[in-house]
């Protein structure tokens, strides 16, 4: 199954959990693909003892998984995109959402 995830948060137990649903998904055999919205393409620096959130990112890029960035989020706070978050656009976005047999929004 082809299942398209938005994060819009970057509460540490939410992104965390979202990241790790995407984790597993994606080691059970489906195509993942992650976009992040506005607080959300903050998630890749988010450390915390209990839930830490970049080592669910670093876990999910490593299992192949695609992540993709809102560029007007990342540039309003003077973000760029990176090799595991990549600039993107609302119409990356679609696409996303276009391309999935399922979405789920965290």
């Amino acid at each position: 199954m082809k299942l398209g995830i938005i994060i819009e948060t970057k509460e540490f137990e939410k992104s965390w959990n979202a990241m790790r649903f995407a984790v597993t998904a994606k080691k059970n055999g489906h195509e993942v693909k992650v976009f992040l919205m506005g607080e959300a393409v903050e998630i890749e620096n988010l450390h915390h003892e209990k839930f830490d959130v970049a080592d669910q990112v670093e876990a999910f890029h490593e299992v192949g998984g695609e992540i993709l960035a809102c560029g007007t989020c990342l540039k309003s706070r003077n973000m760029d995109g990176s090799d595991v978050c990549s600039l993107s656009t609302m119409i990356d976005c679609l696409k996303v959402v276009e391309w999935a047999d399922k979405m789920v929004t965290f």
